[in-house]
């Protein structure tokens, strides 16, 4: 009847919105008792959409249960049914609400950066925001793609690879020159009309006029053999074959498509894979897989128009994406994204041709890692019903949360959450605790003053729905101790706590492991629970480095830099780029410093008097 009550609660308040409501396209949200967004959704006519869940009965029971869990609705209209569309992807890649189709969001894609400037252009890898002058090459599914691609570039056309810092210091060639990956322009060993023509054939290649570049390279190796220069015939030579290495360990060349993704969805045993291929200029610049979360009443074009919309919020869009199934709003879609690239995108479904052999390849490779991800989340299963277990946790976990601490004698003291679920580590939700406790920081590090701490702060004002299944604490009975001292004083003593130490003098294989009211206990050196365990473990204590050294890094390179009045975070970076350290800054001139970019004769005054 419980049940009955809330799902008729959450009707009665949807009712009471759409009386008010418009008929206009726009986009809603719902909401539970704490505010936290269930669901996101668009419609052509909000109306006639948000009316359709006052009658439960002919919803799914998975959205019975989000209704029955709406306390509160808000709502955007918008111009048109694109605007809408767009709005929606972005706010579920934002939000992440659980009743929504959902995607794991990784970094941003890498580029190659091909700059301009003062300097002779340089080859970079390049991720974020494209805020620096020059032509940007990609995306690339991989940075292991990108780099590949740029060890290619290096070998066949030998530009600079190097920083502006690092250009402007040389004095003599560095170690690529001498292995022949670079002409070294820093020391004028290669002309600036030379170096400029190995710029144009990169950039030509990168634009996949490849056959072009090599019939144009042919007839300059003819003409310098005629005129018995050969070892720069020999040079071109080297340079024709490279490239003809090149094409064929890219595999598919698909002429006219300058800029084209192919997309394909398989469902399997209850579970989805998505399929992305990126080809640019003609070349396939890699794959990259991901696997949705989905209610089962989801169809399977309905699971890849939300992907489509969510892949391409805010990001750059190809002139044609090739997918294996039509979408319900394809037309839609096609205008919101051609809207938002400023040229027109067209989203196709091959049925022959090349176009559909590509297709059919993105489908057979989805499949594939879709059967990989189904036999790697049983093994986790039967991982994580051991867990449970070996911890006497009331049901199977869904969350365990695993800290530790680094510092260097008490100082750059952090503490880290990391965060492990079924489907792996979950990178967004891990937390580092700079140690504010000053005690913490006397005798060379309290760990255990640490360790309260960063629990204190983690569940003080923690919701129970935020609460994890288990604690993992990497250390002994005195983190064990420390940490059932706080979660006695929050209250939170529900919660199951572990520790792990490291066995006699540090050996992997021989940990211990510390419950509340239990003698310590190890495993088996090759149970595949201790082995699942020791990497939750490693990954805490990689995180907690990493957050040490982060710290550790801007302590030594930034901080006297930060304490000079009218030196910000550009003009500290424009300092570092010109001058390699806050060593050479502070021993240089003011007539040195006034030659960076931004820097003043007022503010190179103050820089000077500062360190002087």
């Amino acid at each position: 009847m419980k049940n009955k009550s809330s799902l008729e609660k959450g009707v009665e308040i949807i009712q009471s919105y759409v009386k008010t409501l418009s008929s206009a396209p726009g986009v809603y949200r719902m909401l539970d008792d704490q505010c936290a967004v269930l669901y996101v959704g668009k419609a052509k006519n909000l109306k006639k959409r948000v009316v359709s869940y006052t009658r439960p009965e002919k919803q799914t029971i998975r959205i019975q249960r989000m209704i029955s869990l709406t306390r509160t609705m808000e709502f955007v209209t918008t111009h048109t049914e694109g605007e809408a569309l767009l709005l929606e992807a972005n706010l579920i890649k934002s939000l992440t609400p659980r009743y929504n189709v959902l995607f794991r969001d990784d970094k941003s894609f890498p580029y190659i950066l091909l700059t301009r400037g003062e300097l002779p252009p340089a080859l970079t890898l390049h991720r974020g925001a494209k805020t620096e002058a020059g032509d940007y090459f990609g995306p690339f599914a991989s940075t292991q793609a990108a780099r590949k691609t740029l060890e290619i570039l290096s070998r066949v056309f030998k530009l600079r690879t190097c920083t502006s810092s690092v250009y402007k210091n040389r004095t003599r060639p560095c170690l690529q020159y001498y292995i022949k990956r670079c002409t070294a322009p820093c020391v004028a060993k290669v002309s600036a009309v030379d170096y400029e023509q190995q710029v144009e054939n990169a950039r030509q290649f990168l634009l996949g006029k490849t056959h072009t570049l090599q019939k144009r390279l042919a007839q300059q190796m003819e003409e310098a053999s005629a005129a018995r220069f050969y070892e720069r015939a020999a040079h071109l030579r080297d340079q024709i074959q490279a490239l003809t290495k090149t094409q064929e360990e890219q595999g598919v060349y698909l002429k006219g498509a300058e800029n084209l993704d192919v997309i394909a969805l398989v469902r399997l045993h209850g579970k989805a894979a998505v399929q992305i291929f990126f080809f640019r200029h003609g070349s396939n610049y890699g794959s990259r897989s991901y696997f949705p979360k989905y209610d089962p009443a989801d169809t399977d074009e309905e699971i890849l128009e939300a992907f489509v919309s969510w892949f391409y919020a805010g990001a750059a869009v190809p002139k044609q994406v090739l997918l294996n199934k039509a979408l319900p709003e394809q037309e839609t879609l096609e205008k919101m994204l051609s809207e938002q690239a400023g040229y027109a995108v067209t989203l196709e479904v091959p049925q022959q041709g090349k176009r559909f052999q590509l297709i059919q390849q993105a489908e057979k490779n989805a499949k594939e890692v879709l059967a990989s991800k189904l036999v790697e989340t049983a093994s986790s299963k039967k991982i994580w019903q051991e867990v449970a277990r070996l911890f006497a946790l009331p049901t199977l976990p869904k969350r365990i949360e695993v800290y530790d601490n680094s510092h260097n004698q008490g100082r750059e003291a952090y503490g880290v959450m990391i965060v492990a679920t079924p489907e792996g580590f979950d990178k967004k939700a891990y937390r580092t605790f700079g140690i504010k406790n000053v005690t913490a920081h006397e005798h060379g590090g309290d760990d255990y003053a640490m360790m309260r701490e960063v629990l204190n702060r983690r569940f003080q004002k923690a919701e129970p729905a935020q609460f994890p299944d288990l604690v993992l604490l990497d250390g002994g009975q005195g983190q064990l101790s420390a940490g059932l001292q706080v979660m006695q004083e929050l209250g939170v003593m529900h919660i199951p706590i572990a520790a792990i130490a490291k066995g006699p003098d540090r050996n992997a294989g021989r940990e211990k492991f510390f419950l509340p009211n239990q003698a310590p206990f190890s495993l088996e050196p090759t149970d595949p629970v201790l082995y699942y365990l020791q990497r939750l473990r490693d990954e805490a204590h990689r995180f907690a480095i990493g957050a040490h050294r982060q710290k550790k890094q801007k302590a030594v390179t930034g901080s006297q830099l930060d304490d000079i009045k009218g030196i910000g975070a550009q003009r500290k970076k424009d300092l570092l780029q010109h001058f390699g350290s806050v060593k050479a800054i502070s021993g240089a001139g003011v007539a040195d410093l006034k030659k960076v970019t931004g820097i003043s004769q007022a503010i190179a005054q103050t820089i000077y008097d500062f360190f002087h």
